[in-house]
């Protein structure tokens, strides 16, 4: 009888390196190549861009014309009120609030109706990090982009009226600090956006929501009573036309709104809807 022997059993005991946790940066240029990948958003970029711009030169193009036709009130006032306005018209700055504001919403609800926002998740647990890249990469762009925009609206309209000796200089009271708050409304808006997209989820009811709170609802309030007035002044529409304005008595109006209010209000939108989006990624099931 053949003994037998018994081998023990070899064990396998690799330990699977710890994958690294992904940087901050690898998150921002994941985010950047996201946002590019799609030209859809370089054709709102451009598209929205020329149609803001377009709004604003044509304004001034039709001031330069009708001109001569304007009686000794309205030329008395023009100068710096209506070449302001020319520069940065209300027309204009509802469209870059759409346009922003649903880029912004795009940007964080088009990972949830395609799925992608599952493997994004799954690559990086970390939701707030994500969120946070998001953010950041938006924020970076549409500062850029509202600069080109505001910057090119300011001086082409000036240049434009300067050809009836009625136009203005950046150094003018009042000029810088209009060309600023329109650059920094492209990037409050998208956060607001974005803010949102992350607690509805859906695009169609995100764009719905977005549009009646920052567009619909100012026409709603006036500020002839204290109430109507504290909530028109803290929305970010209305604290843009405070800033863009310059040389108009705001203290004959019951309630005027104030700059530093103003300032206070373009801070206060982006900052509340970065924390909606933190807490609701973080919260709530995919």
């Amino acid at each position: 009888m053949t003994p037998t022997t018994t081998q023990p059993a070899a064990v396998s005991t690799a330990v699977r390196a710890p994958v690294p946790r992904a940087r901050f940066r690898d998150l921002l240029a994941a985010e950047w190549i996201k946002l590019w990948s799609l030209r859809s958003y370089a054709w709102a970029f451009g598209a929205s861009a020329l149609v803001v711009i377009g709004i604003n030169i044509s304004a001034a193009v039709a001031d330069y014309k009708n001109w001569p036709t304007y009686n000794e009130g309205i030329r008395a006032l023009f100068v710096p009120i209506w070449a302001m306005r020319d520069a940065f018209t209300i027309g204009a700055s509802m469209v870059l609030i759409l346009a922003t504001g649903s880029i912004g919403a795009l940007m964080m609800v088009g990972e949830y109706s395609t799925g992608q926002i599952r493997t994004t998740f799954a690559a990086v647990p970390a939701r707030r990090s994500v969120v946070a890249a998001k953010m950041a990469v938006v924020t970076a762009v549409m500062v850029v982009y509202g600069t080109v925009v505001a910057g090119t609206s300011f001086g082409v309209t000036q240049a434009v009226l300067s050809g009836r000796d009625i136009g203005l200089s950046l150094d003018h009271p009042g000029a810088f600090r209009a060309v600023v708050a329109s650059a920094l409304l492209a990037p409050v808006c998208a956060l607001i956006g974005m803010g949102l997209g992350a607690l509805i989820r859906h695009t169609a009811t995100t764009i719905v929501t977005y549009t009646g709170i920052l567009l619909l609802l100012p026409f709603l309030l006036n500020d002839r009573h204290r109430w109507s007035s504290a909530i028109l002044h803290a929305l970010p529409h209305s604290a843009w036309e405070r800033l863009v304005q310059v040389g108009d008595p705001f203290e004959s109006a019951p309630y005027p709104a104030t700059l530093s209010g103003s300032w206070i209000v373009y801070a206060a939108w982006p900052l509340a809807a970065a924390v909606i989006a933190m807490t609701a990624v973080r919260r709530r099931d995919l």
